[in-house]
């Protein structure tokens, strides 16, 4: 392998990923909610974009100029491409983090954000890092950044220590890293089938290692067979960040924001007595049995009045994103029975089911007869968001700038979808995000913007696409085999578009 790769899976490309936190807006309600001012951004740059979809996106549902590099070549210009097609002001690098954190000609940046880099890099690679932070992230800037952490990978490290070893070490000269991740595992699945010590100390190995081997291969290949893999506990971040004047300031997931769906009450109780910030955010993770952390953190954080703050959440803009049929009042959550009050869940999803913008302004004035304090619906809807079923909204001015890039990158999209179903994200120039779209509903959309109004229409267009190439579709995990059921079936997802997408589609001004 060859040096410029500095340890990093190179022979095989990224997935397409998109990843919504290192879009600046996703940080709004989290500042808000935690009492922080929000900064305005202007300049942004991610480190470390991979195949580039998120940093496009987000170029295109922006007026933000995006910045970034990926030491990968073949990434780099596949992001370079993307990124041009909506006409956003992007400038993407092939450089090293050692040569691109030492250019000349970048400006400082208001948000700098990395995903999936932090825990793969090498010690020096990360000191890089942080200076950079320290000399390009401007004053009141954010950065984003995710990372394994313990205490959450202390049984399954080992694991991940046996299998980088075995790639290295017993896979046959020339052998590409797919293969070598299969052998990998199929060695550890064997191993564990002697009932060594250290599986009865980690009883649960087993299942997480089956779980782990249905997910797709080259996210494997990247995130378990680097040369350099390291969990870092919280309390390491807050030392590592100091040089860089960074400050811890709030969860990027937004469910961390809501203690009742992740802590007992005796558990909130305790940390409450912990009166330092850092360190009970420490033992949060304990509690939590923290794997993976998602934050966000400042360079001089500030605190906003209690009268500022619900003026500033007042003005945050939401919209659905999903059929309401298909929102549940029971949440995700590690406790028993966490869920949205009922007495304010159901007159929300009654104003939200128009799929129009609404402020939580509008909103609290439409609850008023139903008794919503603001506190309750700001709550409702962070959940409501981490949930995937509601999005922020941009302001109107923001939107209308960036309607034409997300136009053009969206066709683009569309139009990829016929030879490939690689990106299953287009942009929302509504939120700035990227809004999941299978591969069947781009379909429909391209062919609603050719004309057609029919659902069966699009489906015969459809399935004429696909029995070209002799592609069957899969349902129940069994092929459908005669042309006759593979036609019945892709008319039967048109009409649940129809019915069920095509509106939010609209609200999201996609269509």
């Amino acid at each position: 392998m060859s040096d410029w790769t500095a340890g990093y899976i190179a022979d095989i490309g990224y997935t397409f990923g998109y990843y919504p936190e290192l879009n600046p807006l996703a940080a709004k309600l989290a500042f808000l909610f935690s009492g922080q001012v929000y900064p305005s951004f202007s300049t942004a740059c991610e480190l470390g974009f991979g195949q580039g979809l998120s940093v496009s996106i987000h170029a295109a549902g922006s007026s933000i100029q995006w910045y970034g590099t990926d030491f990968n070549p073949s990434q780099a210009a596949f992001a370079q491409d993307l990124a041009s097609i909506s006409g956003a002001e992007t400038k993407l690098y092939d450089d090293s983090f050692e040569i691109f954190c030492s250019r000349d000609d970048l400006p400082n940046f208001d948000f700098i954000g990395l995903h999936g880099i932090w825990s793969w890099v090498s010690e020096e690679n990360q000191a890089t890092i942080v200076d950079f932070l320290r000399r390009k992230l401007n004053v009141g800037g954010v950065l984003y950044i995710s990372y394994n952490t313990q205490p959450g990978w202390s049984a399954m490290a080992p694991v991940r220590h046996l299998l980088s070893e075995h790639a290295e070490i017993m896979a046959a000269p020339g052998r590409g890293i797919l293969s070598r991740v299969d052998a990998a595992f199929n060695f550890v699945s064997s191993f564990l089938e002697v009932n060594p010590g250290f599986l009865r100390a980690n009883p649960s190995i087993v299942d997480k290692l089956k779980r782990i081997k249905g997910q797709n291969q080259r996210y494997l290949a990247h995130e378990y067979f680097n040369r350099d893999w390291r969990p870092t506990y919280f309390a390491e971040m807050v030392k590592l960040l100091e040089p860089a004047k960074l400050s811890f300031a709030c969860s990027a997931s937004y469910s961390d924001h809501i203690s009742a769906l992740n802590l007992t009450q005796e558990q909130q109780n305790f940390l409450k007595e912990i009166p330092d910030d850092d360190f009970r955010e420490s033992v949060r993770d304990f509690i939590v049995n923290r794997q993976f952390r998602r934050d966000y953190w400042v360079k001089g954080a500030r605190k906003l009045s209690a009268q500022e703050q619900l003026k500033e959440l007042r003005k945050i803009r939401i919209l659905l994103v999903v059929n309401k049929d298909d929102v549940n009042s029971k949440v995700k959550s590690s406790i028993v029975g966490a869920n949205i009050q009922e007495a304010i869940f159901t007159p929300l999803m009654a104003a939200l089911a128009k799929h129009q913008v609404f402020s939580l302004s509008e909103l609290e004035i439409l609850l008023q007869e139903d008794k919503v304090t603001m506190k309750s619906l700001v709550q409702a809807v962070m959940i409501l968001i981490s949930e995937g079923y509601v999005a922020i909204a941009q302001d109107e001015e923001l939107l209308n700038n960036c309607k034409e890039k997300a136009v053009k990158f969206n066709q683009h999209i569309l139009d990829e979808t016929e030879g490939s179903d690689d990106i299953n994200f287009i942009v929302s120039p509504v939120t700035g995000s990227g809004i999941y779209v299978n591969r069947f509903e781009r379909l429909f959309i391209k062919y609603i913007k050719l004309g057609l109004s029919d659902p069966k229409e699009w489906s015969e267009k459809a399935w004429a696409l696909l029995s070209s190439s002799n592609q069957r579709l899969l349902k129940d995990g069994k092929t459908i085999e005669s042309d006759e059921d593979n036609l019945a079936e892709i008319l039967k997802r048109a009409n649940e578009f129809s019915i069920k997408r095509m509106q939010i589609m609209k609200a999201l001004q996609i269509m």
